[in-house]
């Protein structure tokens, strides 16, 4: 689920009920997983729960529980609906979906937080040039709380969105040390020397702690070698490399605009943070 989904259901909460509507059980191949949900107003909706048929009928449905006022709320057993999707829905995935209804209010809200809000994954984002600026466009939507530092002032637009907090930190790499454990880190300053700092330092944490899941240096193979030359004057061995992901992205992705390796980057990021949950 998008942020903007996220403020949109607040706002439109305000001003009037509406029928949430969740994937509650999926056997087989189905559009989306368990969890998923849209909510529903008469002239309105927010979020999907995968599209096509299901998704048109399910709509329906709650349209005209709104219209009879006859929805269960959220304190009662919910409204369910066993949708096949084959020939009757004009969808072949061939599994079975079961829906379930209920009408929210703005008085559920704190409820509706804890049920359905996302589980956002820390990313620390050292440097706020080109890339870095793409990168917090491409997480924008995604379930990700992103740190965005720089030693630079100044350098921040004065614009970002709800999931990305903006920091000073001079120098840059003391930041590495209260980073939310399990944060993924992307570095790419706008100094060679400040990524050599703070690749060090997210060495020195993970022979430490161990907690930061995926280290990534945006640069090419042979400014990775430089560094691990580097870094072996400074006490640092061929051991420790395999925390470093160097360059940063999916190989298969080619392209030096911003946008495209800020695509492939956050693709990469999903794929390892499936990998390690």
């Amino acid at each position: 689920m998008s942020q903007h989904a996220w403020s949109e259901l607040a706002a439109r909460l305000a001003q009037a009920d509406a029928v949430l509507v969740r994937v509650a059980r999926v056997q087989g191949s189905g559009p989306r997983e368990e969890g998923a949900w849209m909510a529903v107003w008469l002239g309105a909706l927010v979020n999907t729960i995968g599209g096509g048929r299901l998704e048109l009928d399910a709509i329906a449905r709650a349209r005209e529980l709104l219209k009879q006022n006859a929805c269960p709320g959220w304190h009662d057993a919910p409204e369910l609906q066993r949708m096949a999707l084959g020939p009757s829905l004009g969808q072949c995935c061939g599994g079975v979906v079961e829906v379930s209804y209920q009408r929210i209010t703005a008085q559920d809200w704190p409820h509706i937080q804890e049920a359905l809000r996302p589980k956002l994954h820390p990313v620390a984002l050292f440097g706020g040039g080109h890339v870095g600026r793409a990168l917090v466009r491409a997480m924008a939507p995604l379930a990700f709380e992103v740190r965005w530092i720089d030693s630079r002032d100044e350098i921040f637009p004065p614009d970002v969105p709800p999931n990305v907090y903006c920091e000073h930190s001079d120098p840059v790499q003391a930041a590495v040390a209260d980073l939310a454990a399990g944060s993924a880190v992307l570095i790419m300053s706008f100094s060679h020397a400040e990524d050599l700092d703070v690749v060090a330092a997210c060495l020195e944490r993970q022979r430490a702690k161990g907690d930061l899941p995926y280290v990534g240096l945006i640069g090419s193979k042979t400014k990775w070698a430089t560094f691990r030359h580097r870094l072996e004057a400074r006490g640092w061995q061929e051991s420790d490399w395999n925390h470093v992901t160097c360059p940063i992205g999916l190989p298969e992705i080619h392209g030096k605009e911003p946008e495209v390796v800020a695509a492939s980057t956050v693709a990469q990021l999903l794929i390892q943070l499936r990998q390690t949950g």
